[in-house]
């Protein structure tokens, strides 16, 4: 004879009254896997409070982290690629930008806005890797040049936040002149003695480094961002030799001397609005 006995049938719940855990509810943290809720990583600023390990996040979280009450108005927020080189590899290139657009909800890999940052007026270019892998067209190009040329007119800092592959290959000699084009848009707001800060995050390679990601008059990182302009296998390949441990992250570049600072995200609005009190 048993010790215990059931009383009533086991799982009794029919099939379609089942219910299944809602997708989105949960995040994984890439590096430790430390499970938390997706309202707790909101909170969080997308920083794994295990490991400080901080996830890639798009211009939207960016805006809202930045600017007080996430009050900012858009600037040329409809400016879309066009095709003039008629570019075709898998699909043509125009269907492509369709597509991305499409999914992601963005116009092209750059939004800019002006708004108040602890009560400071501030110009802010953001890149979005959802968005072609963050890479550099006419778009992104002539966005950023307008952004500054905006920030220059209102004396108004701006910061640029970086993540990026590069140029986009797409738009080939088109994509490169975008990285003059910024950089000569910076020089002039270095004439007018206007603060520009740059902030590259993970990852930001390729033709945003050749170019305005590191022409800020303070360079600064998030925590681990991977920074360079090829990438370590490229590097790996090209010298013959093994890299160092930690070879082009923040920490790295930081010891280096190549970047002024490393910012945590908690921190970031905080200290921008010092060093822009700084820089004035």
């Amino acid at each position: 004879m048993g010790w215990f006995k059931r009383i009533k049938g086991g799982i009794t719940t029919a099939t379609h009254e089942k219910k299944e855990t809602p997708d989105g509810l949960w995040s994984k943290c890439p590096r430790c896997k430390a499970i938390v809720t997706t309202e707790e990583f909101k909170e969080t600023l997308y920083v794994c409070v295990n490991c400080n390990y901080h996830s890639r996040i798009g211009s939207s979280e960016y805006f809202e982290i930045l600017f007080d009450n996430n009050k900012f108005t858009e600037l040329d927020k409809n400016m879309s690629s066009l095709d003039p080189l008629k570019f075709t590899d898998k699909k043509p290139y125009s269907k492509r930008v369709e597509s991305m657009q499409i999914k992601t909800g963005l116009k092209d890999a750059v939004r800019t806005a002006h708004g108040e940052l602890k009560d400071e007026k501030v110009v802010i270019a953001c890149m979005d890797f959802a968005f072609i892998g963050g890479s550099i067209g006419s778009v992104v190009g002539e966005k950023i040049s307008r952004a500054i040329d905006y920030a220059r007119k209102k004396k108004w800092p701006i910061i640029i936040i970086s993540k990026s592959g590069g140029a986009r290959m797409m738009e080939a000699g088109i994509s490169l002149m975008q990285l003059a084009k910024t950089s000569a848009k910076l020089a002039q707001l270095a004439k007018e003695r206007v603060p520009y800060i740059s902030l590259c995050t993970d990852p930001t390679f390729g033709g945003a480094t050749a170019s305005f990601s590191m022409l800020g008059d303070m360079n600064i990182a998030e925590p681990n961002a991977l920074i360079g302009f090829a990438g370590p296998k490229v590097v790996k390949e090209t010298i013959g030799k093994d890299l160092p441990d930690g070879f082009q992250t923040a920490e790295f570049l930081l010891e280096k001397g190549f970047i002024d600072m490393i910012i945590d995200r908690k921190d970031l609005k905080d200290k921008l609005a010092c060093l822009f009190r700084i820089m004035k």
